[in-house]
């Protein structure tokens, strides 16, 4: 009884299959003559059983299935025939044919499940002596086992479904190879990037949408069965596309490395090329992939997310990655604040794009190093930069310049904070200084922070000119120290966005140091020689001579840096000097002037004009040629 019961829930499950293929069953013409010899041979003895026995209705409740399963095994067999062609046709029509032979198939072994179980149940009840009806019954058996492995078999080494299979997997191949094409590299990347006009302004179409569905067909038939073979053909062609499209490129650089002694002006120049080299493979190369992969796995989350993780390998992804954490073990300097800032601003402008292809779970890899590449970045840009004050305060054991000049140091400073002050810079910097500061779990943090520390590194420059200017021996020689500092901090930052940040009483105060310095100067170096033309004749031009001559010889290797400022100061020596000394070369007081007369009127004047110019030239010239970061590897360099 129980038999009849399973045999009767088993029916019930494959009447809806049998009803599907109906249609098929009908129209097969083509007739097995194994086959039907069978179905004739196995209902004439199974009837002739019938009438001998008391099993006569289990007979003939047996025999439909069995006949049901030599039809549809017909159905099997014409559409196993029509699989063989290849390459097909009609490739939608043949994946057609292929899935309904995979029904067909599915419907075989469960149909015949069903006839198994009602002839092994003939076969409990027969005589075993009754040799002929036993041995009939069980041909029929072993054969509805023979077709009830029909559809494993199909799946072995030269069975209909395997061969199905690797001739689709011959066309997914042939359909990415002949339509793959490596994306073309802007000629932008191989400039300055100033340049847009070659810049994508949308994606183009990595496969022509009916290549795409065709490849979706296939990847739909081999969902049920290996899909994994499609991925690995899939991850080979695209693959190599996407090396084919950096080839281009010079990308050696990537694997340059760097030791914390070793400055970051080794590799400075290579840092702008990898932001547009890692724009260009994220925002189009990766992107144009990740969007092609969803479209032909994209009803397969975990495959196709996958599937892009590994052809994202073959963009050199975590090269680009390596090349910024080699960036951030450089030495710590001042210009490598600027690459970090630079590395970052290309980080956060990614960033969208990071999180929309690498979100994927597949992709946790190259999530976890782009976090700790932020984070070394974060970190090594806010220790830098909360350390400039306290190098700024290292050079005060230097010497200032012994011509009075400008010391390289104050340009450096100024147009270094004027740099980070810059649009360029400062939005980036006080997003790094507000990052790091939630890390620390700093709730004090204002955007103030970054104009404080600024104005403390222009304090701290601030001292180290009143230290350095108590360093001379000369007093005279200090106060044109301070008279060129204070001139260049009051008229080169005003205008400017450090100038701006200090403020004006900050320039005006400056301002007023340079006319307080240069009447120190002169009432220090100029002031005491008139009094010497008071003297008798002789010794008061004798006096002057050597008093003029002591001044002029100890100053002629001073600079003042500016033009203006050199002309005014020349002025304003010759106005104490020049009337005094002209009246008395002049007069006819003396008994003999020309005999102690050692200068002309006309020759103290050019004497006077041409001071503090000796290296003027020199200092102005490296002014207007040498840019920031050249004056960053000067200070550095000591020259």
């Amino acid at each position: 009884m129980e038999h009849l019961i399973r045999t009767r829930d088993l029916l019930k499950t494959t009447l809806h299959q049998s009803t599907q293929l109906d249609f098929q069953i009908h129209q097969t013409t083509t007739n097995i003559s194994r086959i039907n010899h069978t179905i004739h041979s196995s209902k004439s003895h199974i009837t002739n059983i019938a009438c001998k026995s008391a099993i006569h209705h289990h007979l003939h409740l047996a025999l439909p299935p069995v006949s049901a399963v030599f039809k549809v095994y017909q159905v099997v067999d014409e559409l196993g025939n029509l699989l063989s062609d290849h390459p097909p046709p009609d490739l939608h029509h043949h994946l057609s044919l292929l899935k309904r032979f995979q029904q067909a198939l599915t419907l075989l072994t469960n149909t015949s499940n069903l006839a198994i179980i009602w002839v092994q149940d003939i076969k409990q009840f027969l005589n075993t002596s009754d040799n002929f009806y036993h041995y009939n019954v069980s041909k029929t058996l072993n054969l509805l086992h023979e077709l009830n492995g029909y559809e494993q078999r199909c799946y072995l080494k030269h069975g209909i479904l395997r061969v199905a299979f690797e001739n689709l997997k011959d066309e997914f191949t042939n359909l990415l190879i002949t339509n793959s094409f490596p994306l073309q590299v802007p000629s932008t990347l191989f400039s300055s990037g100033d340049d847009e006009s070659d810049v994508f302004d949308s994606l183009p179409e990595a496969l022509p949408s009916s290549v795409v569905q065709n490849l979706q067909a296939i990847v739909a038939c081999f969902a049920c069965n290996n899909i994994d073979t499609c991925m690995q053909v899939y991850i080979k062609v695209r693959g190599k596309i996407v090396e084919k499209s950096l080839e281009g490129l010079d990308l050696d650089y990537l694997e340059i490395s760097l030791t914390e002694f070793d400055s970051v002006q080794v590799i400075e120049g290579y840092i702008d090329e990898w932001g547009r080299h890692l724009e260009f493979v994220v925002k189009h190369l990766l992107e144009l992939e990740y969007t092609l992969c969803e479209h032909v796995f994209g009803q397969h989350v975990d495959t196709w997310t996958d599937c892009f993780s590994k052809i994202a390998l073959h963009s050199r992804i975590q090269s680009f990655i390596k090349f910024g954490n080699t960036v951030t073990k450089g030495k710590k300097e001042a210009i490598k604040l600027f690459k970090l800032l630079d590395i970052f601003a290309v980080l956060n402008d990614l960033r969208p794009d990071f999180n929309g292809i690498f979100g994927g779970k597949p992709c946790s890899e190259i999530q976890s190093q782009t976090r700790d590449l932020i984070k070394k970045v974060v970190n090594g840009a806010c220790e830098i930069f909360r350390d400039l004050s306290a190098q700024v305060e290292l050079q005060r054991l230097t010497d200032p310049p012994p011509d009075g000049t400008v010391p390289r140091l104050v340009t450096f400073v100024t147009e270094y904070a004027n740099e980070l002050l810059d649009d360029d810079y400062r939005p980036q910097l006080e997003q790094v200084l507000k990052i790091h500061s939630s890390w620390q779990n700093d709730n004090n943090f204002t955007k103030g922070v970054f104009s404080v520390q600024v104005k403390s590194i222009v304090k701290s420059l601030e001292l180290n000119l009143e230290i350095w200017a108590k360093r001379y021996e000369d007093v005279s020689l200090s106060y044109i120290f301070l008279m060129n500092t204070s001139y260049y901090l009051s008229k080169n930052l005003n205008g400017t966005k450090l100038g701006d940040l200090m403020g004006e009483s900050w320039l005006k105060r400056h301002e007023g140091y340079v006319e307080y310095y240069t009447t120190l100067y002169l009432k220090e170096s100029w002031g005491k020689i008139p009094a010497m033309l008071s003297n008798n004749d002789r010794n008061r031009i004798t006096g002057f001579n050597d008093a003029f001559d002591d001044v002029y010889r100890k100053q002629s290797g001073w600079v003042v840096c500016d033009k203006s400022l050199r002309w005014k100061t020349c002025q304003l020596i010759m106005e104490v000097i020049v009337p005094v000394y002209k009246t008395i070369v002049e007069s006819g007081s003396t008994h003999s002037p020309n005999k102690y007369v050692k200068y002309s009127v006309e020759s103290i004047e050019n004497m006077l004009t041409s001071m503090f110019r000796s290296k003027l030239d020199k200092y102005g010239n490296s002014i207007k040629s040498t840019s920031l970061m050249g004056k960053i590897k000067n200070v550095v360099a000591g020259r």
